[in-house]
């Protein structure tokens, strides 16, 4: 069956949330979450490839690709992200269904199948498990600077998608070329070139972070059989001894190492894909 791609606005109280998706929506549906300032783009290569078995959506968290802001001055908090994600979910009609998170959508759909066990048949998890946490080293200083006042900095402009695609991959390290379905859909057009469209609140230093005994009973709540892929060589701020400790929070969890970087899914799609495929 051949994997379209189709756009969909999902209206929820307090504002809109864009999706793409792929497959017919006759099959079981996968929602699939990207990470920290990324877009349902991250998902281009690899959704394809699951549109054969799944109706994959990708869903744009709030600030994110084509998603509403929040209102000037509003802060974006990780429980939100989960009440959002719960909230489009409802709106989709989606009573069971798989969830895919990557990265901060990872941290996401963890706490999303904490939340509601029931309704997640499936948790596919790349690169991370549960939201960043505290060891209170930093408790302080992360406090103050995210109440200290902002100026915002004029948007970088550039004059082309190639040249918005070099300066991502500096900053992450993911090919250029990898990067265009990112880049691509978190482009917008203004005078003199091409901006970013995500929210620039989204760069703020949140206030504060759970600590690592709280991530841990959430996770306790994760009921449905989950699996977990990690780049090998460890992220840096993902490292191998706190995740295992996580890892064994989870009840039903089988966890892979996998040669790559942080974007797994969009420098090997047919591996992930397949890693999807056997363990399911």
């Amino acid at each position: 069956m051949p994997a379209t791609t189709d756009f969909v606005s999902i209206a929820l109280p307090q504002l809109s949330l864009q999706a793409q998706w792929w497959g017919d929506s006759s099959l079981p549906p996968l929602l699939a979450l990207h990470g920290w300032l990324d877009n349902a783009g991250s998902f281009a290569r690899l959704a394809p490839l699951l549109a054969r078995h799944y109706h994959v959506i990708a869903l744009e968290l709030p600030g994110h690709g084509h998603s509403d802001h929040l209102p000037a001055g509003s802060t974006y908090h990780f429980f939100d992200y989960v009440r959002d994600v719960l909230a489009a979910a409802d709106a989709l009609q989606l009573s069971r269904y798989t969830l895919l998170g990557h990265s901060l959508g990872a941290g996401v759909a963890s706490l999303v199948a904490a939340a509601t066990p029931q309704r997640i048949s499936r948790l596919f998890l790349i690169e991370g498990l549960g939201p960043l946490g505290d060891d209170g080293t930093h408790t302080l200083a992360r406090f103050r600077e995210a109440l200290t006042p902002r100026h915002n900095k004029p948007l970088r402009i550039f004059s082309s998608v190639e040249q918005a695609m070099q300066a991502r991959g500096m900053v992450s390290g993911l090919a250029a070329e990898l990067s265009r379905p990112i880049v691509e859909r978190g482009l917008i057009e203004v005078d003199g070139g091409w901006s970013w469209r995500s929210d620039p609140a989204l760069t703020r230093q949140s206030s504060s972070r759970l600590a690592e005994s709280q991530i841990h009973a959430l996770l306790r709540g994760i009921a449905a059989p989950t699996s977990l892929l990690l780049a090998q060589p460890a992220t840096s701020y993902l490292p191998s001894e706190p995740m295992q400790l996580r890892a064994d929070c989870v009840p039903d969890i089988a966890v892979e190492q996998m040669d790559g970087g942080h974007h797994l899914h969009l420098e090997h799609p047919q591996a992930v894909a397949d890693w999807m495929a056997n363990v399911a």
